[in-house]
This record gives C-alpha cells, sequence and structure tokens, in this order.
C-alpha cells in the first residue's frame, strides 16, 4: 500500500509530489445501480478520506492508463488433466487486456517459476502461459508472498495480481496465512482469486463434476483411483483444509480491494478471467500523501466519495500504515526461491 516516491514512475503532468512521505495508492472502480462500470470520471469528481479526515489526491490514473497484470497459476497435481483448458483459459484472459496492458505469468507447484517478466507481446505471454507444467504440492503462500514483498515492488504503474489456485497449502516453507495477510495490507495491489475445487474431484470437467471415491475425497479416471489432493506421499487435504483454502482467498482479495470468484468448472474460470478483464479496463487509481504521520503496524481506514449520485465505489477499506523501504534488491529480505524460464 506504501510506495517510496523514487519508484513512481509515469506521473502526470500537473501531479504534485513529496518527497517526505509514503505515497499510499488506493485502486478504485466505480458503477451505477444496475452494475454498469463509470468510465470518464475526473479527479475532481473523487474525495477521499483516511480516519475521516479528507486526503487531498495527489496521483489520478484514469481507466485509459496502461495497467501490469501478475498472473499467477497453481500448477499442483490437481491441474494435471485439465492444464491444457486452464492455459487456454488463461490465454484469453490475457487477450480481453488492453493492448498497451503489461502482464507477468507466474507458475508455483512445489516451486515458484517466473515465466516471462511483465510485457506487452501476446506472443511472448501466450508462449510464457503454454511452457507451464503440472508439478506435486502447492507452495501458495510462499508464492503470494514473493509476489507481494518482491514482485509487486519492481512495477510502478497500476497493477493488479489475478491468481488461480484451490487454494490448498502444502509445501510453503517460509511464510504462512497470517504472514500474507500482514503482507498484503500493506501492498498497492489488488488481488482477484479465482478459486476451484478439487475437494470433491480429480479434474475440473466442463461442469464441474467429478467422480468421487465412496467416502473419500478423491477420483476414479478409468477405473484408476486418483490420489487425494494434498501432501504428496500424505493423507491429503481434508473439508477443514477446503473451508481454510476458501476463507483464505476470500480475505486476500477484501483485504486488497479485489474480487473472489468460483472457478469450480471450465465454463466458470473463463467467466471469472472475463469479469476480471472488464474490471480491469474500468479501474482507475488514486493516490495521497497521509497529513498524519503514523507508527508502523497502524491500521488506518479510508473512504472514496464520488460527486454524482446513485454511484457505488468500490476500493479496500483500510490498510496498515508501514516504513519499510520497498527496496526489492534488499539482501536482508528472505525470498522464496524462485526459478526463471525464459
Amino acid at each position: 500500500m506504501l510506495l517510496r516516491p523514487s519508484l513512481i514512475r509515469g506521473i502526470r503532468e500537473g501531479d504534485v509530489i513529496r518527497v517526505d512521505t509514503s505515497l499510499v495508492t488506493v485502486p478504485v472502480t466505480v458503477i451505477d445501480r444496475y452494475g454498469k462500470y463509470i468510465p470518464n470520471l475526473r479527479r475532481s469528481d473523487f474525495h477521499l478520506y483516511e480516519d475521516g479526515q479528507e486526503q487531498k489526491i495527489a496521483y489520478f490514473a484514469t481507466v485509459d492508463q496502461p495497467f501490469t497484470v501478475i498472473l499467477m497459476l497453481d500448477t499442483s497435481g490437481s491441474t494435471q488433466f485439465r492444464l491444457e483448458d486452464i492455459q487456454d483459459a488463461a490465454i484469453t484472459f490475457v487477450n480481453q487486456l488492453k493492448p498497451d496492458d503489461s502482464v507477468m505469468v507466474m507458475s508455483f507447484d512445489d516451486s515458484i517459476n517466473v515465466l516471462v517478466r511483465p510485457t506487452t507481446n501476446r506472443d511472448a505471454i501466450t508462449r510464457a502461459i503454454h511452457r507451464s507444467r503440472t508439478g506435486g504440492g502447492t507452495r501458495l503462500y510462499d508464492a503470494v508472498s514473493n509476489v507481494l514483498r518482491q514482485q509487486l515492488r519492481t512495477i510502478s504503474q497500476r497493477k493488479a495480481v489475478v491468481l488461480f489456485t484451490d487454494g490448498v497449502d502444502t509445501t510453503s516453507r517460509r511464510a504462512t496465512y497470517e504472514s500474507t495477510m500482514r503482507e498484503a495490507e500493506e501492498s498497492d495491489a489488488p488481488f482477484y482469486s479465482v478459486d476451484y475445487d478439487t475437494s470433491g474431484m480429480g479434474v475440473l470437467s466442463p461442469n464441474g463434476g467429478g467422480w468421487p471415491l465412496p467416502g473419500r475425497r478423491g477420483a476414479i479416471i478409468l477405473g484408476i483411483p486418483l490420489p487425494r489432493p494434498g501432501v504428496p506421499g500424505g493423507p491429503g487435504a481434508s473439508p477443514g483444509d477446503y473451508r481454510l483454502a476458501r476463507t483464505y482467498l476470500h480475505e486476500l482479495s477484501d483485504k486488497t480491494g479485489g474480487r473472489f470468484y468460483n472457478g469450480d468448472s471450465l465454463g466458470g474460470i473463463a467467466q471469472a478471467f472475463a469479469q476480471i478483464a472488464e474490471e480491469l479496463g474500468r479501474q482507475y487509481s488514486l493516490g495521497y500523501y497521509p497529513k498524519t504521520l503514523g507508527q508502523s503496524g497502524q491500521r488506518r481506514q479510508i473512504k472514496v466519495r464520488v460527486n454524482q449520485a446513485d454511484l457505488v465505489v468500490k476500493a479496500r477499506d483500510s490498510y496498515i500504515y508501514s516504513d519499510k523501504k520497498s527496496d526489492p534488491e534488499n539482501k536482508n529480505t528472505k525470498q522464496p526461491y524462485i526459478s526463471e524460464t525464459r
């Protein structure tokens, strides 16, 4: 949520820049009572409050300014039999973004892989998505932490994260549910979570169905039982694990001002990606320098309003104040191992 001014590029002429405090950026979506996006608002149409005190809007990005999207694909064992369909849905999503929007592609299973750095080259993005391969466990928390602590801090323009996963972490080595939530509340990028349910099936079917084993959470393909999702070789994920996973994805999206989507079928995944692409193309970004400095770890409430009546504003409602340096090269910050595939 807090950015060093030295990392902010692309500020438009007339924007006010101060260097003694950190800029707080707030992604904002505005719709009417019928759910239609409102695309032509100006800086003067918005009012932004922190802890009830109105703030001066120092940075304003319209819906026409480019976005950078980090696309995170869970390629753990549960995606094995539908990976190609998932890849096709992801490519369709990318093609629905605006031509000037950049995309970074990452995949994670029991390793975390950068498949392509942010680029507008759609051919390079497509090739990167096709290079994703199914692995074993799921280092979800480690992958989310790396995006929050490292990848996002190298991106200065409007940005968002699209996370496709079943939400069940099995093999993270450093990050936890709690630690990633703390980091998310300090971030300035919304997370859009697309959840696919592997609790009662071994694969994603076109209609979201599977062939569950009686009394178990697994599946049968061609008469062969598939292992239950979870730690490879272990007892598998329990119903409680899946409830926790759904709670995690909901909370991650809510805390960052994003949105949670169900993707229990291939059609559901495609629809979720289409809705995310539409929302990103209609999103504003507001920035301000807090009038009152705070202590690291302090929660502050945010409220965004617009002048026009009967419009609904969607934005995160709070953030955690932090004085941490946004330095992706900080050698003292431990990061999950990342491999880069080209």
